[in-house]
């Protein structure tokens, strides 16, 4: 197997040089919204990962697909490379300036373009976030399901296929991304797709681009598949006496076609953080977090059917969360798990997995994991969209200790092998970025990740968008 790349071992190449005729001309066209600061450098520069590399040699804030264009095309005419920015909450190092380059900030592409409430459909800009949108469309009783936890763009969440707590029953950003806007490596205006539910008319090049992770095009509008508001919704937490039952628990509901809407894990550590973080008093044992969505009476089936299997696998201290407030309260403590764990070992940085495996096989993989993790003493947490089969382990390290680090990748390391055995994938969401280029040939074959290389090549020959990340050239 291919050992992940820790920050010490990222493959040295030199930053190409930014020419000052380019600083010059995009100085002339963006004014103040193009800055070499070093602060808004440092800003564009790091995300969420592990990862410390340069900061990119200038940014760009753009506000309209033409201007994303025009920084493209001058990119091209340069060799100089281009990394799209959203939110800045990658966990993969999707956003570093690994070779240098341009950081290109969509986050003020924020307009909400079409509503076609008629056909369930909206086209936004990429910097749209998730939580604006359902916010702007509010009023129409429709609602825009997928959510991977952090207020992350939707142009973001495309380019990584993300999905979270929704997937169980509402698919990720794959099967809800119908269209898009793209600028392409030599800086043409592209469209992808239509507002129809199908079609047969050529390559899915829209399914090419989402998932890309900014390396085969820049996606500026996207037109997204929304969905009514449930007549009823109806939250849960269940404890159980491991984690063991838990997962029991989740593969029942899940084999016996019970369309629950959300089916999360957190272990006793998670429950513990989020109890501190949020000042909550829930039970500091494996926990799952359910959402039940749909009529009145299919809600209150679905959550007695629940019921009886979690008491089967020894669940107690049901609570139920049936008021918007109520609701909110967990989940907000559920997305903000990955902040409370850090404050578990102040100063911490993070390496999370990402591992996905069929649902038959997730008790396998996870305990199996839990095992390992209990035998080397380092801090940890686990969260999971088990509804799914993907779950996250994150190991705290302390970045001033090496021997840290290198114990978290190598339960990183052991977890992927796990996963690649159990059929499984080393990214159920977060993406391939700078952490998981060795995985990718383990769990594709060396055959098709050259046909992604074979594609790259075609679409970018200067290799100038999102350099260096899923594979190297």
């Amino acid at each position: 197997m291919n050992a992940p790349l820790p920050t010490a071992s990222l493959p040295r190449v030199e930053p190409r040089p930014l020419p000052p005729a380019m600083t010059d001309a995009l100085r002339q066209r963006f004014g103040e919204r193009c800055s070499t600061a070093q602060a808004v450098r440092e800003q564009h520069g790091r995300d969420e990962s592990p990862f410390d590399v340069r900061p990119p040699d200038l940014v760009v804030f753009c506000e309209s697909t033409d201007e994303v264009a025009a920084v493209v095309r001058l990119a091209s005419e340069h060799a100089v490379p281009v990394i799209p920015y959203g939110a800045g909450s990658s966990l993969e190092g999707h956003l570093l300036a690994v070779q240098g380059g341009v950081s290109l900030d969509l986050s003020r592409m924020k307009r909400v373009l079409r509503v076609n409430a008629e056909d369930l459909t909206v086209t936004v800009e990429a910097g749209v976030t998730r939580m604006q949108l359902n916010e702007e469309i509010r009023h129409t009783g429709l609602f825009f399901p997928i959510d991977p936890g952090a207020d992350a763009s939707l142009g973001g969440m495309s380019a990584t296929r993300a999905s979270g707590t929704n997937a169980v029953r509402y698919g990720t950003m794959r099967e809800n991304v119908l269209g898009l806007t793209v600028v392409t490596a030599s800086g043409e205006v592209i469209h992808t797709g239509t507002r129809a539910r199908k079609s047969s008319a050529g390559y899915d090049l829209t399914r090419l681009f989402v998932g890309s992770e900014g390396t085969l095009g820049v996606m500026t509008e996207i037109t997204l598949r929304l969905y009514p508001q449930p007549e009823a919704l109806s939250a849960a937490v269940c404890h159980f006496p491991s984690i063991a039952a838990a997962v029991a628990t989740t593969i029942q509901i899940i084999q016996m076609g019970v369309p629950i809407a959300r089916c999360e894990l957190l272990d006793a550590n998670a429950v513990r953080a989020v109890n501190r973080h949020d000042k909550l008093t829930l039970r500091e044992s494996p926990m799952l977090l359910m959402e039940f969505h749909g009529s009145t009476a299919s809600v209150k089936e679905q959550a007695e059917i629940v019921q009886e299997i979690a008491r089967e696998q020894g669940g107690e201290d049901f609570e139920w969360a049936t008021t918007p407030e109520e609701r909110t309260r967990l989940w907000t403590a559920r997305h903000h798990a990955y902040f409370a764990g850090l404050q578990m070992k102040p100063g911490s940085r993070t390496v999370t997995t990402d591992t996905c495996v069929p649902i038959s096989r997730l008790a396998d993989c996870l305990l199996d994991t839990v095992a390992e993790v209990e035998a080397t003493g380092l801090p940890y947490y686990i969260v999971g969209h088990v509804g799914d089969g993907n779950f996250h382990v994150a190991y705290l390290i302390d970045p001033h200790k090496p021997e840290e680090r290198d114990t978290a990748e190598r339960l990183n390391q052991q977890l992927v092998q796990r996963a690649l055995r159990l059929e499984g994938t080393c990214t159920g969401e977060h993406g391939i970025g700078l952490h998981k280029m060795g995985f990718l040939v383990d769990e594709a074959g060396a055959g098709a990740v050259e046909m992604m290389r074979t594609l790259k090549r075609a679409l970018d020959p200067k290799n100038i968008l999102n350099p260096g990340k899923i594979f190297t050239l």
